[in-house]
């Protein structure tokens, strides 16, 4: 147990450090439901807060939809323009990474250090913003596969 509350402690220090807030405030905000003993809170996020994240990232993808500022014509034209088929194609190929990097996450959970420690740097040296770690996860598991390739 101290040795999980010294790793949140470190993710809160370094999101802090790193200007996350995101990262700070879930270390701290674990760290708390840790040491309060609050351990259901634990397993209603385990249990749901993936489902809550992604919720409210498509209703910020969606708003400019529900405010009139994309219309049909921008829509139709997803289909048939170099742009709006390459952002097909995009949406395509970085869901199916996010999928893959699930995977990785439930069939290796220790990946997640190194995936919110990268986050922090891509954040801190390369003015990155921090989309979440299905994204980071699903990257890591094509680079897995690249590298499993090579090895051979």
């Amino acid at each position: 147990m101290l040795k999980a509350n010294l790793v949140l402690f470190a993710l809160f220090v370094l999101g802090m450090l790193a200007g996350n807030s995101l990262i700070a405030a879930s270390a701290g905000a674990l760290l708390i439901i840790k040491l309060l003993k609050m351990s259901f809170l634990l397993e209603v996020a385990e249990r749901h807060s993936l489902e809550w994240g992604l919720l409210f990232l498509l209703i910020a993808v969606m708003v400019p939809l529900a405010r009139g500022k994309v219309g049909g014509k921008e829509l139709l034209q997803t289909f048939v323009t170099p742009v709006g088929l390459l952002s097909l194609l995009g949406g395509t190929i970085a869901t199916y990474l996010c999928g893959q990097g699930l995977g990785l996450l439930n069939a290796r959970p220790e990946v997640m250090a190194g995936l919110v420690v990268g986050t922090v740097l891509g954040v801190t040296f390369f003015k990155g913003i921090p989309v979440g770690p299905l994204a980071a996860a699903g990257l890591t598991a094509l680079l897995l596969k690249v590298f499993e390739l090579v090895k051979k």
